[in-house]
């Protein structure tokens, strides 16, 4: 890709800005490869427009038409799979074999699941002298990030159509070219105009302006727990639902009938999925005491299979940041890590040898980690591990629910066991033993994680409303 210009789509067909443009940078050179407009309130206005005129043919088209063209979507996506995963992996460096399974293929996954489950979902129910009905919200607006950019848009674009409303997107702006292949898509699907609509540009203009405007009914919004209580706040004085999948700080315990060496590539892995640019990433790994050292050698051993290397080869693992902003921020939380008295095994803070250009940081793994510390504390999104010591398994549960997240985690040890401390968790999901993430399960945090569920069922009853109809 080069120089891609993107423009918003609203009503149906492309509509370029006439002011500012926003550079969309490749973090593994610093070569611009597309450009988005910086939207304003006025093109907010416009596509919510559109998004309310279209919203009572769309809300009473029949259920299996809804259906078809959301599975066509699907198909749309799935044809398009190799584009979509060499822009991810240009727009904001993530490694090429993880864009093709993942950044491609859950966006293929969530909207034929989103499809399948409209047909067999309970949409009205006879309870006592009453009907209740499921009807969707009206328009919604959906503000998504960048780490997962064509996912994050789908997991809330699937639903809340197949459901019957209409959506205003905002994509983030680092990474928002395949945005614009998704509006290809659903035009070839046969989605009517002005059911999905798409404005680019930055949080404080566009997506302040969704947020706030009176006409949007719903804001789905993913991204920094930051954001996201400022998206509660603009939206407050409009009484409109709020569904906010926030940060995380997720733990993993490894329990002392647990496999070590098995323990430790788990759960490294899920640490540094996606180049640690993941919320639900097990940034802090809780280990009995007695074998913290010996754990801590398998995480060494076991980050051989994390290579750096430039996200356009197959064999990359881990890649750059999304940016240099980012590659800063997790730079200094590194050196926060080192001043603080964590003890560093691997990594640092210089620049990754072999790749001083670029956006690219070292895997870190920290041991002898402080739990109140800063680096366990608070959400760095990168590939940075914390090992922390517990002396029982109430402490090793209390150390995990001690932050102002709860969004994943995960357990290693004897199933049963681990399942019931997976229990003690105060956190929306949990891995036990390496289980597989589900995308008919709901995903969505407790505390500052967030509110309300993505995926499955729960993903399509967060963009409907309840009516009941005494008889």
């Amino acid at each position: 890709m080069s120089g891609d210009t993107v423009t918003h789509w609203i009503d149906g067909r492309p509509v370029p800005s006439t002011g500012q443009l926003i550079e969309v940078v490749n973090p593994a050179t610093g070569a611009v490869v597309g450009t988005v407009p910086a939207g304003t309130a006025a093109d907010v206005d416009a596509a919510v427009r559109a998004a309310r005129a279209a919203f009572a043919g769309w809300s009473t088209t029949s259920l299996g038409d809804r259906a078809k063209i959301v599975e066509r979507i699907s198909e749309g996506l799935n044809a398009r799979a190799e584009q979509i995963a060499q822009s991810i992996t240009a727009e904001m460096g993530s490694p090429i074999a993880f864009s093709r399974a993942v950044q491609a293929g859950l966006p293929v996954a969530v909207s034929a699941t989103s499809a399948a489950i409209a047909r067999d979902f309970t949409w009205e129910e006879e309870i006592g002298n009453s009907l209740v009905v499921r009807e969707p919200i009206g328009v919604v607006g959906a503000i998504t990030p960048w780490n997962f950019p064509l996912h994050q848009i789908v997991a809330k674009v699937a639903p809340a159509i197949v459901a019957g409303n209409t959506v205003v997107v905002k994509p983030s702006e680092v990474a928002p070219l395949t945005a614009a292949i998704l509006a290809e898509v659903v035009a070839e699907a046969g989605l009517p105009v002005g059911v999905l609509n798409i404005v680019h540009g930055t949080g404080p203009q566009v997506g302040e302006a969704i947020a706030r405007h009176p006409d949007v009914d719903m804001v789905s919004f993913t991204g920094s727990t930051a954001a996201g209580k400022r998206v509660a706040v603009v939206a407050s004085d409009t009484v409109k639902r709020v569904a906010l999948e926030l940060g995380g700080k997720s733990a993993s315990i490894v329990l002392d009938s647990a496999d070590i060496e098995e323990a430790a590539r788990a759960g490294l892995a899920g640490a540094w999925i996606n180049s640690g640019q993941t919320c639900a990433a097990w940034t802090r790994m809780l280990v009995p005491a007695a074998h913290h050292d010996r754990i801590v050698e398998a995480l060494v051993a076991a980050a051989a299979a994390h290579p750096v290397g430039r996200p356009t080869d197959d064999a990359t693992v881990i890649g750059p940041m999304s940016s240099e902003l980012q590659r800063q921020r997790v730079t200094r939380y590194i050196e926060q890590g080192v001043a603080d008295g964590a003890s560093l095994v691997l990594g640092g803070a210089s620049r990754v040898p072999g790749f001083e250009e670029g956006a690219y940081v070292q895997p870190t793994i920290f041991a002898h980690v402080d739990p109140d510390s800063v680096i366990a504390q608070q959400e760095i999104f990168g590939p940075v591990l914390s090992v922390i010591s517990y002396g029982s398994e109430e402490e090793a549960v209390e150390i995990a629910n001690n932050t102002i997240y709860g969004l994943s985690g995960a357990v290693f040890g004897d199933p049963d066991h681990a399942l019931g401390i997976a229990r003690k968790l105060r956190t929306g999901q949990v891995s036990v033993n390496d289980g597989q993430f589900n995308v008919l399960a709901p995903f969505g945090g407790y505390k500052q994680s967030g509110n309300g569920r993505e995926f499955g069922r729960y993903g399509l009853e967060e963009f409907l409303e309840t009516k009941s109809v005494q008889r």
